[in-house]
């Protein structure tokens, strides 16, 4: 069995929306694409190549698969091109006609069960990048094994978010973190369960405090 590892850039705010430049993805007249090149330092870098460099598959949405697609293929080894261009691409669209960034798997009906059975099978993890629709269907079935979320010290107002209305609410467990210089928090945690709720309520009133009456009796400053 492989896991679903969701490796995803985000602002303080939840923004996962066209982190890389421009071009990248202004639906909905997103104008902040590109925001996340300017934190960038060696230690992300680093991080980065040791998480790119076990074996892995990527598990894509249509539109990040064509962004990957039209850059990966022409990139140089040294920009980290020969792990992706490997890596079997697992490509969930119910538009595309063919993927042509060999190896490819379309994946067009039956999307979650398609997926289910990816996970049971032998193989290296599936990692999703970008494809924040993808990642709605996956979370809402509880399909997320590990999320390896880069947090960036700073706030975009608007844009998809990684966690949209109607998440199932859950807990998560850190698992590891590291800090760049840049003040980027590279956080990874995996799903820990049921949320487990409490109260920091008192067991019950305060009492007195030498001599003086508690809230809401008589005395000084009571209401009339």
């Amino acid at each position: 069995m492989r896991k679903i590892v969701v490796s995803t850039f985000l602002s303080l705010d939840g923004v996962m929306q066209a982190p890389g430049g421009p071009g990248e993805d202004p639906d909905g007249g997103f104008d902040q694409e590109g925001w996340s090149v300017n934190y960038w330092d060696e230690r992300m870098g680093q991080i980065m190549t040791d998480f790119m460099g076990t074996p892995f598959d990527l598990l894509l949405g249509r539109k990040t698969y064509e962004i990957f697609a039209a850059h990966w293929p022409h990139a140089r080894e040294d920009e980290g091109a020969g792990p992706l261009n490997a890596a079997t691409k697992y490509v969930v669209s119910t538009t595309l006609a063919s993927a042509d960034w060999s190896p490819s798997v379309l994946i067009k009906e039956d999307v979650v069960g398609q997926i289910t059975d990816l996970k049971q099978q032998d193989g290296p993890d599936l990692q999703v990048h970008g494809s924040s629709r993808l990642i709605q269907t996956l979370i809402a079935h509880n399909l997320i094994d590990e999320y390896h979320l880069w947090i960036f010290p700073l706030l975009l107002g608007r844009g998809k978010r990684l966690f949209d209305e109607g998440v199932i609410p859950a807990g998560l467990r850190l698992i590891d973190t590291q800090t760049s210089t840049t003040g980027v928090i590279i956080a990874t945690y995996e799903p820990a369960g049921a949320i487990q709720h409490g109260s920091f309520a008192l067991d019950q009133p305060a009492a007195e405090v030498e001599g003086r009456p508690e809230l809401g009796t008589d005395g000084p400053g009571a209401a009339g």
